[in-house]
């Protein structure tokens, strides 16, 4: 099976592109920030400057092992979704599932060790930048000289191929359960999110303003709830879609086809819930933070200046992975609709009718992810903000929440409608014929 899975990418390379961004994108990141860990370990470095290094490590690199796991999830799964049949005929030909495994799981792990063999030269150059990014601000002290080294790079590699054997296993085998059974575990992971995340968020009223740790219980809660928000992402979808009364003939054709696609749409769901709760709860209350320490006439320590590095960091990381999950999972599934949108054009439907169509199902997807992950993003920054400043509210505007919005609109709506029209300019005969 292992030769069978190196022949599948050899002779249809394009299907693999977005796994290889993903384990790309997610080696450069880990190898990025671990290389501080290897720079932390030379002789010679201060404390104040190792502490800074080894925490920036440690919490940027945990959060881009859990994102490259996400991100590699999601391309595997829409991928393997697609390759439906192709697996079906392996079975009729005398595949056993557990050969299907392999095969799957084998094409994942190297098309990721090439990703990550890649990302070795951008990792080293983005970490040497970085760290001239804290010898600027004062966190780390200029005689500290920057060093790649081997935990960097065996991290980087490691946790890539561990996250992609591990997603490539997840949907080979949630391709071949029943839906059901998936449906009881992630109702079971989505219930516990949400408890313990409404835990986190309330004991936020617990600390005293100028507590330390006082905005860790309101960031990891309003993460814990937009993951359950996400995992409840069906059933959300659901029920948006039984309370709208859609008007003209795209809109309705629009709501009709996202009931019969709701778990296959949870894929988009996810990353959108969870960009808009992360993004929107750490800017603003990194930003109430700021102004309240500004207002304080403090001196901004050297812990404070971490913390606030890695926010503004972690949200960047997110908005790069999340941008290329709904870039790769929007571009698969709109192309895997060509024969769809062959029969529509076959019984009348004109081109523009079909793009109105798609552009419907994109607000409405949009609209879904962007209101749920807010609604756990004020479930931590309200406490938060009334602890550390006695107002309910943040007084920073809404500049900040209409760029995470419009960059989720951005993303989502132009990736479909530029695929959609990519998809048509084949004629309609041309796209039915092959499924035929």
């Amino acid at each position: 099976m292992f030769v069978l899975a190196m022949r599948s990418i050899r002779h249809r390379p394009a299907r693999f592109v977005s796994t290889l961004l993903s384990a790309f994108l997610g080696a450069a990141i880990i190898m990025m920030f671990n290389s501080l860990q290897d720079t932390a370990g030379r002789p010679g470095v201060d404390a104040v400057s190792r502490d800074t290094l080894t925490t920036s490590a440690g919490v940027v690199g945990g959060y881009g092992s859990l994102l490259v796991f996400f991100a590699v999830a999601s391309t595997l799964t829409v991928n393997v979704r697609r390759r439906t049949a192709e697996l079906e005929l392996l079975r009729c030909s005398g595949a056993t599932p557990a050969q299907i495994k392999r095969m799957v799981v084998g094409e994942a792990v190297a098309v990721a060790l090439i990703g990550a063999v890649l990302a070795i030269g951008p990792a080293m150059l983005g970490g040497h930048a970085l760290l001239g990014a804290f010898h600027d601000s004062g966190q780390v002290a200029r005689s500290v000289d920057y060093s790649f080294g081997l935990f960097a790079l065996v991290s980087g590699v490691g946790v890539t191929l561990l996250a992609a054997a591990g997603a490539a296993f997840l949907a080979v085998r949630r391709a071949m359960r029943r839906r059901e059974q998936r449906g009881r575990a992630r109702t079971l992971l989505a219930y516990a999110a949400l408890g313990v995340g409404g835990t986190a968020v309330t004991s936020t009223f617990a600390f005293s303003a100028k507590d330390a740790a006082l905005m860790a219980p309101p960031a990891y809660g309003a993460i814990l709830l937009s993951v359950g928000c996400a995992l409840l992402s069906p059933r959300l979808l659901t029920g948006v879609l039984d309370r709208l009364r859609p008007t003209g003939a795209s809109g309705w054709l629009a709501v009709r086809n996202l009931r019969e696609r709701v778990h296959q749409l949870a894929g988009i769901l996810m990353p959108l819930i969870l960009f808009t709760a992360m993004a929107t709860a750490t800017l603003y209350m990194q930003a109430v933070e700021s102004d309240a320490i500004e207002a304080s006439g403090l001196k901004k320590s050297v812990e404070t200046k971490n913390l606030e590095t890695l926010n503004l960091t972690v949200v960047g990381i997110i908005v790069v992975f999340v941008c290329v999950m709904l870039v790769n999972s929007l571009y698969a599934a709109t192309t895997y609709r060509s024969r769809e949108f062959g029969q529509q054009r076959l019984a009348g439907a004109t081109p523009g009718q079909v793009l109105r169509m798609v552009a419907a199902e994109g607000v409405i997807v949009t609209v879904t992810g962007v209101c749920f992950g807010t609604v756990a993003a004020l479930a931590g920054i309200v406490p938060f903000t009334v602890v550390r400043t006695d107002s309910v509210l943040p007084h920073q505007g809404i500049g900040m929440y209409l760029a995470v919005v419009a960059v989720s609109v951005a993303v989502t709506l132009g990736t479909s409608l530029v695929t959609a029209r990519r998809v048509l300019r084949a004629p309609a005969v041309e796209a039915v014929a092959p499924a035929a």
